[in-house]
């Protein structure tokens, strides 16, 4: 068999907008802004598109991190009532080069509903390419979808503390951000000791859509995240663009990496020893446990 593709161009899905097996899901999300991702479906979306928002459609109300994984259960309730079944082949976009709608990818794919795929460069690629938008809302009707009841490749805090120095860690959010130099969302400024920056905008061209598959290999061979150094557990802030990297590793054919889902969220809220500055730092001995006074 041949393995799908984890995206899909606007010229391909134009094609498709009329299949009645086709779900296409806007889940355009501005951090921090609640309500903008809706603003700007409302504004103007894909023809059939429903939105799922990042923050309630796609996030457990409680759990490690900023944006803690709902359980398969709640997740196949919300997907079914937005008409998302087992039939259908699924489309996910943003705006941003892909790296929220990897969210939904990677959640689906995780729980065994292979027919999904990110639409390569999203909404702007959409629109430059003078492809039809519109306001007007779908009515979707419910449906059956069939899932797993658990994720499976996932990892906790407990457990990356555990393999701190065994494993390689890539931390998905900007330099900026991973070298300390400002935190605007987080308590503690910095990254996990020992994770390596791979930032999501690494995986895009300067038209905003994904490099070609070889030289996103060769991206992630140069981090050491392709097996050769041991098993690589992606991260972000919080488990969200940390999947972007998931799927750019998917389109590379390297092996599937495991999502640290409440990543430095969980890990800087939990009183974990953090490091600063452009290197990843060492696993010293006792840095799985959480500094005293925080």
């Amino acid at each position: 068999m041949v393995a799908r593709s984890p995206i899909i161009s606007p010229a391909a899905l134009v094609e498709r907008l009329d299949d009645p097996g086709l779900r296409v899901v806007d889940v355009r999300w501005v951090l921090g802004s609640p309500g903008l991702g809706r603003e700007a479906y409302d504004a103007g979306h894909i023809p059939g598109a429903i939105f799922l928002d990042v923050d309630s459609d796609l996030v457990a109300p409680e759990g490690p991190g900023r944006h803690p994984l709902p359980s398969p259960a709640d997740l196949r309730a919300r997907l079914e009532a937005a008409g998302i079944g087992t039939e259908h082949e699924v489309v996910a976009y943003d705006d941003v080069g892909g790296w929220v709608a990897a969210r939904l990818w990677w959640m689906l794919d995780d729980l065994g509903h292979e027919r999904v795929a990110v639409l390569n460069g999203g909404y702007p690629a959409w629109v430059a390419e003078g492809l039809p938008v519109t306001r007007e809302l779908p009515t979707p009707t419910r449906a059956r979808l069939q899932l797993a009841d658990r994720w499976s490749k996932t990892i906790d805090r407990a457990g990356v503390a555990e393999g701190l120095g065994r494993m390689v860690l890539l931390d998905a959010r900007g330099a900026p951000r991973y070298r300390g130099e400002t935190e605007p969302i987080d308590p503690v400024p910095g990254h996990i000791p020992t994770a390596r920056n791979a930032p999501t905008d690494g995986n895009l061209g300067p038209d905003g859509r994904l490099l070609e598959a070889a030289q996103l290999a060769a991206r992630f061979r140069a981090l050491g995240a392709d097996g050769s150094e041991g098993p690589v557990v992606t991260s972000c802030g919080s488990g969200v663009s940390a999947c972007f990297n998931s799927l750019a590793m998917r389109v590379a054919g390297l092996p599937d990496p495991t999502l640290y889902p409440g990543s430095y969220s969980d890990w800087s809220r939990s009183g974990m020893p953090v490091a600063m500055g452009p290197e990843p730092g060492d696993a010293a001995p006792g840095a799985a446990r959480p500094t005293p006074g925080r």
